[in-house]
């Protein structure tokens, strides 16, 4: 397994430790709850150093990236981040990515999911008919995101730089905890507020930003935070997760990711999806609310009252912010009304559930 600058530290401080695209990645360090707790009440530090990275420059670097995603990155300027996706021939999603634009119409940085590197990689380069000169620096860059309402006020006396006042999905770059060239972004996965801390060199640099961050931030109780609360903490903001809730054969639009499917300009299976927009598509991602005891978990069948099958989980869990179960999942259009009554098979029992609007959490 691959490790991230940071997996001894994670190892050292008794983690619970597990392979994850292709890393050894903390799970846990407590307990979920608490970790979830931690984020949504004050901040905590995640090691997110195995996520992709691309840099796309040159004349046509903004043509190629309106090409391969769906929504308008032209409307981005300098110091700005936004969430899009890439769609395959037949409609499906490649990936979902973010992407920062550092010279308008120049310069860019994607960042994309650990597991689908390589098929990024290779999707874009496919399409990269303009000699846009593209790197990957997935293998240098640290990424920290230290999340919570707190988490900013903690880490603004480690930079001159202004990130008390960075607007959703904008980012500044400088010196960051004795760094230079970091870029601090207003983004993040977990609905909660904070940033995420991007670093080249990661070798070099991830003891020195690791170490100043938790030397202020763990007086005032930032924790370090593991992939399990991450996902908890997500899926009650009703963020997708690539290959669960998302993947090759689900489409924008079915994920409820019209908002970022921008038919404006040309992309990728823009002519399938604009007969889904017209048409309406068969099934749509939802979030279900357990009524019978039981977790709703990745995979299980849902039913209807005749007990004929109308869909399935892509995520669930037992949230810590609302104790109760919750899941994500697709189901045929009939059901997709908040309030419709839906059955999970958990080991071969229907139990009962209802469509809800997603987020769970506000």
């Amino acid at each position: 397994m691959k490790q991230t600058p940071f997996t001894d530290k994670h190892i050292a401080l008794g983690a619970k430790m597990a392979e994850f695209a292709g890393y050894n990645m903390p799970i846990s360090y407590t307990s979920i709850n608490e970790e979830h707790q931690t984020v949504r009440q004050n901040a905590g530090v995640f090691d997110v150093s195995h996520m992709g990275e691309f840099l796309l420059k040159g004349p046509a670097a903004l043509d190629l990236i309106q090409r391969v995603t769906t929504n308008d990155a032209s409307k981005l300027s300098p110091g700005k981040a936004q969430y899009s996706c890439m769609t395959n021939e037949q409609g499906g999603i490649v990936d979902d990515l973010l992407i920062y634009c550092i010279e308008a119409g120049n310069l860019y940085m994607l960042v994309v999911n650990a597991s689908n590197i390589e098929k990024d990689w290779n999707w874009i380069s496919k399409h990269n008919t303009e000699g846009v000169e593209m790197e990957n620096i997935s293998d240098k860059t640290g990424l920290l995101a230290v999340q919570g309402p707190h988490a900013v006020a903690m880490l603004q006396p480690l930079t001159d730089m202004d990130i008390s006042n960075l607007k959703y999905y904008t980012f500044v770059k400088g010196m960051f905890a004795g760094v230079d060239d970091v870029l601090v972004s207003a983004t993040g996965y977990t609905g909660s507020g904070g940033v995420e801390i991007y670093f080249k060199d990661k070798n070099d640099n991830a003891e020195r930003i690791w170490s100043e961050i938790f030397r202020l931030g763990t007086p005032q109780g930032l924790k370090p935070i593991g992939l399990a609360a991450r996902d908890t903490l997500r899926l009650e903001k009703g963020f997708a997760l690539y290959g669960n809730d998302i993947d090759d054969t689900t489409s924008p639009l079915e994920a409820g990711l019209s908002w970022i499917t921008k038919f404006s300009k040309d992309f990728t299976a823009r002519s399938i999806l604009e007969t889904q927009k017209a048409d309406g598509v068969g099934r749509k991602l939802v979030g279900i609310e357990m009524q019978d005891k039981g977790i709703p978990r990745h995979g299980y069948r849902l039913q209807n009252a005749a007990g004929e099958d109308v869909g399935y989980i892509t995520s669930g869990t037992q949230s810590p912010s609302l104790s109760k179960a919750i899941g994500m999942a697709y189901v045929a259009k009939e059901f997709t009304t908040p309030g419709s009554e839906v059955f999970v098979v958990v080991r071969d029992k229907p139990l009962k559930a209802q469509v809800v609007k997603i987020p769970f959490l506000a």
